[in-house]
């Protein structure tokens, strides 16, 4: 193929977008990424980061960044007359061994946003704004899309294209998959960012209001900011200048000592619930909003667009490194089911806020995102491959161990990279990962062994002291765990241990004869 063909086009440069890029640019493949808009977007929006995002975040790289820009979620006020109740949205969890970031974080989406495209440029990419597509067409071994931006139109060829542009996504139309589902014109909520005198910043004040017409304003971290929230009335057209929404606020809370200035950002919000029956089509695949589209109840639709990316990623790199076209397929068939899960958890959290149930403003387990899995997927091995906590298809948790000098390390950095991983538990099963072959193309392996014996053959060696991993994965007999690259489990072999590695790889990887290097025809 040309060298003036790209593997991949990423459509869209928001945090789905930008993910993508900054994991197919650290596997090595040529992309660019574009975008219609003139700059970044500048807004709150999306403010919550899950638990399993911050992993995610972590293994790209990003997650310093994310850390330094956001802060833990404030207690609600809920402000009733002269009363406020105060109500915490979800329980304060500690650090474990297991779950290194246990509590969502809140951060703006612009720093979100922000700290991924630092990181692409580390990498040596960028977002191309202003740059928007207007036609696309596929061959039997390429994209063609056209894009229009200051400088005109131009033509880029593509090996795979990815449309994370948004919830009116212009790679979905040009794909007509339908996007299935509802948008209530009937209601809608004004979005201000703004400064205000005369609130304090250490809670997340809530006002209820007749007919479900609430007023919140949240604190948002390192800054002098509020993330307003104001439910407005059926085919109400609000004024959209400081002094009208100040009085507009005055009125409800009846506080006259608020007073907004320095506004921002604003927007009206519309709850759209909708999403695609299909990922793919061809070699055009689409992620985030351009797939699902969700209530901002419960913060899950950005992490589940950033979860899109990273389930994707891996897979586009071992294709184009040899590996079957099929694992693209599995793509859709792990995602779409969690999307419509989500989309169902979100939907069903903000009807319960149009009626003030106060249920609807708990979060527990299922929106931290660490239980979701791929259990009975296309590649996940057969159920009877488990240990005592784990199946195929579960988040591969983390846990504290002590490398070969003696020091601390955490499994997480040892599955941090683009690669697979090898978990060899035990002697025996460090024998077996010693001749577990694997193809030079593509993402490598990395074979770790703990509690090996003497002088094992990994490229890390571990102990669990402690018993931590022993206990976190459940395992009791000389095992080998089979990693993915976004930190899924990908089998796990108690009994032939070498042979079920090999048959769980081969939809995964090049085969191993493969070449080491891709060749570039010209």
């Amino acid at each position: 193929m040309s060298a003036d063909v790209i593997d991949v086009l990423v459509v869209g440069g928001g945090p789905t977008g930008a993910a993508l890029a900054v994991d197919l640019v650290r596997r090595g493949l040529r992309v660019r990424v574009v975008d219609k808009a003139a700059h970044g977007f500048d807004g709150s929006r999306a403010k919550g980061v899950q638990p399993r995002s911050l992993e995610v975040l972590e293994d790209l790289g990003a997650l310093g960044d994310i850390l330094a820009g956001g802060g833990e979620y404030p207690p609600l006020g809920i402000h009733l007359g002269p009363l406020t109740i105060p109500w915490r949205m979800q329980p304060q969890h500690d650090v474990t061994t297991d779950i290194p970031y246990p509590n969502t974080w809140m951060i703006p989406q612009h720093r979100t946003d922000a700290a991924l495209r630092a990181r692409l440029r580390e990498l040596g990419g960028a977002v191309e704004f202003g740059c928007e597509l207007v036609e696309l067409a596929q061959g039997e071994e390429s994209v063609v899309a056209t894009v229009a931006g200051e400088g005109g139109r131009q033509e880029i060829t593509s090996r795979y294209l990815v449309g994370a542009d948004g919830g009116s996504s212009a790679v979905r139309r040009a794909l007509g998959i339908g996007f299935l589902g509802s948008t209530d014109e009937d209601d809608r909520m004004l979005i201000v960012d703004a400064s205000v005198e005369g609130l304090t910043r250490n809670r997340w004040h809530m006002w209820p209001g007749a007919g479900g017409r609430f007023i919140g304003a949240c604190p948002l971290p390192h800054s002098g900011q509020f993330q307003w929230m104001i439910r407005l009335r059926p085919d109400e057209q609000p004024a959209l200048d400081g002094d009208a929404i100040t009085d507009r606020i005055r009125k409800h809370t009846r506080d006259k000592h608020i007073r907004l200035y320095d506004i921002r950002w604003t927007s009206v919000f519309r709850p759209n619930i909708r999403m695609v029956d299909r990922y793919r089509s061809g070699r055009v695949f689409l992620a985030g909003d351009a797939a699902h589209v969700h209530t901002p109840a419960g913060a899950q639709g950005l992490n589940t667009g950033l979860q899109d990316a990273y389930n994707l990623g891996w897979k586009l790199g071992q294709v184009l490194a040899g590996a079957p076209d099929e694992l693209l397929d599995t793509y859709e068939a792990e995602r779409l089911p969690i999307a419509a899960r989500v989309l169902g958890l979100s939907t069903k959290k903000y009807e319960g806020m149009s009626k003030l149930d106060p249920s609807s403003l708990k979060r527990g387990a299922e929106e931290r995102q660490l239980g979701l899995n791929y259990r009975g997927g296309p590649l996940a091995a057969p159920a009877t491959e488990r240990t005592e906590t784990l199946s195929a298809g579960d988040r591969a948790p983390d846990a504290k161990l002590l490398d070969a000098a003696g020091g601390p390390l955490r499994l997480f950095e040892t599955l941090a990279g683009p690669h697979f991983t090898a978990i060899a538990y035990g002697p025996e099963a460090a024998t077996d990962l010693k001749a577990l072959q694997w193809p030079k193309s593509g993402a490598a392996l990395r074979r770790v062994a703990i509690d090996a014996g003497a002088d094992p053959d990994a490229d890390v060696v571990l102990a669990d002291v402690a018993g931590m991993f022993r206990e976190i994965y459940g395992v009791r007999a000389p095992s080998v765990l089979l990693v993915r690259p976004d930190g899924y489990i990908g089998s796990i072999a108690t009994g032939d241990r070498a042979d079920r590695i090999r048959a769980a790889a081969r939809l995964l990887a090049p085969p191993i004869a493969a070449l080491a290097d891709r060749s570039v025809e010209t």
